[in-house]
């Protein structure tokens, strides 16, 4: 299938990308490049265009004779969409809205969502199943929710095939650890070790101790990045004959802020100074996905669930790449 990737240049779309061209599919990626790395796209066709271009958009769709759009291109950072909700709307849900218009008026029906667990806000049971109520807390789950909500009107309506997966921790580095995380600024966890253990940071931070878990740190949901690419290939493919999906992507365990550290120590050989703090508003204890029905209907498997694996490509990457992508 021609499949267009937006936001393809960013670190889930480049890895997209990679495993969209290697299961014989021709991925083009559409990317105003404000966060991602040209460099990243390799060898696919690449189109510097912006979601709020809707007459580029048409062309785009048209001239490449596009079957199904991916959609990676929206801000992601839960702080600054605090600080910057108009920002996020505009990105995250009018730009999203311009490109349903644009696939509309070209005739393509197939979509494929990079939702979040978000939408969940502090969900009332662990782990969080499809079924749990959509309460965000924040304007960027809000965000992905509005855009769920404009897809579901729109499939009510026969006029889309939509999936939407909602994921929280994407993580380590894809293609046999080539197409690595690189975001500026870094709020992820274990990039953000993997720079203490590199000595790019004087220390990392653990925000709380006390917490009602095994080591009285955080528990999050991370899912290795090709895992995740697989889950949104899968979707695609069941798109064929379902008009709404909606799934959860999760690793099926958690892990601590500790054993990140501890795992990224391992890995890497290295010590770096961890300074304990007080727990940081918001912080529920446990996050975690529960994936099931993922895996029960699209015949989802991970490859990816142990820590350590993940973090050794994540290693990989930044230890070859201690600057990131050169643009």
């Amino acid at each position: 299938m021609n499949i267009l990737v937006c936001g393809g240049a960013g670190y889930i779309g480049s890895n997209m990308t990679a495993v969209l061209a290697g299961q014989g599919h021709n991925p083009i990626v559409y990317d105003n490049l404000s966060k991602g790395h040209k460099s990243a796209v390799r060898n696919a066709k690449f189109i510097h265009g912006d979601l709020a271009d809707f007459d580029l958009l048409v062309k785009t769709l048209t001239e490449n004779e596009i079957e199904a759009v991916m959609h990676f291109a929206a801000f992601i950072e839960v702080a600054e969409s605090v600080k910057e909700p108009e920002r996020y709307h505009q990105n995250n849900v009018c730009n999203t809205q311009n490109l349903l218009n644009a696939m509309e008026k070209a005739g393509v029906g197939k979509f494929v969502f990079s939702s979040t667990a978000a939408v969940y806000g502090e969900p009332e049971e662990i782990p969080i199943t499809e079924n749990c109520p959509r309460k965000p807390i924040n304007p960027y789950g809000q965000t992905k929710l509005d855009v769920e909500k404009i897809c579901h009107g729109l499939a009510k309506a026969g006029k889309l095939r939509y999936a939407a997966l909602r994921y929280f921790n994407a993580c380590g580095a894809g293609s046999d650890g080539t197409l690595g995380e690189h975001h500026n600024p870094e709020s992820h966890l274990i990039p953000l070790v993997i720079a203490a253990a590199m000595g790019k940071r004087e220390d990392i931070k653990i925000f709380g101790t006390d917490y009602e878990t095994p080591d009285g740190t955080c528990v999050r949901d991370y899912i290795h990045i090709e895992d995740l690419c697989s889950a949104h290939l899968l979707a695609l493919d069941k798109l064929s004959d379902s008009s709404e999906l909606v799934f959860n992507l999760g690793n099926g365990q958690g892990y601590s802020v500790r054993e990140v550290i501890e795992t990224v120590k391992k890995v890497s050989g290295r010590d770096f100074k961890v300074t304990e703090t007080e727990r940081r508003p918001g912080d529920p204890p446990v996050l975690t996905a529960d994936a099931t029905k993922a895996l029960n209907e699209l015949g989802w498997k991970t490859k990816f669930p142990e820590l350590e694996k993940i973090v050794e490509t994540a290693w990989k990457w930044h230890s070859e790449n201690p600057d990131g992508y050169p643009d």
